[in-house]
């Protein structure tokens, strides 16, 4: 899986964001600058956020940005769902939808199974999580495996 500069720019600002409330909203600058994110490309990321609920916003001299749900309720799927669409897809199809003629067949499997295993790790860290630095322990486990640290 690719993780693309957006979706990890989501997640980290969603993650400044914690602990922000509506009452004392974060400036954007204030985000793109504690996390090394362009400012502008933060200011289209937060848009997306904010009309996938969530984050909250406010104009003005008071205003800025808040988590619109408890921290712990805001998944990293969730945060990657609205600013890239769906976890996996396949030539922008969702897998179940794609179909392979002869040996190719299984194929469909393949990448089914691949959707379901990206969803085990980003549907169970939550933005609350990462912030922590508490991450749920079969995420742990699994970058724990040293084959984990290899690139290939």
């Amino acid at each position: 899986m690719r993780v693309s500069a957006k979706a990890d720019y989501a997640v980290r600002a969603m993650v400044e964001l914690v602990g922000t409330d509506s009452g004392s909203p974060r400036k954007g600058d204030a985000v793109a600058s504690a996390q090394g994110i362009p400012l502008k490309f933060l200011e289209n990321i937060l848009a997306d956020l904010r009309h996938a609920g969530l984050v909250g916003s406010r104009r003005g001299q008071e205003g800025g940005y808040w988590l619109a749900r408890p921290a712990k309720e805001i998944s990293v799927a969730d945060v990657i769902r609205a600013v890239e669409g769906p976890l996996a897809s396949v030539r922008g199809e969702p897998p179940e939808s794609t179909t392979y003629p002869g040996n190719a067949e299984p194929l469909q499997r393949v990448w089914i199974g691949l959707r379901t295993s990206i969803r085990r790790v980003v549907e169970v860290v939550s933005v609350a999580d990462i912030a922590s630095g508490k991450l749920p322990a079969s995420v742990r486990k699994l970058a724990d495996e040293p084959e984990s640290w290899t690139t290939r």
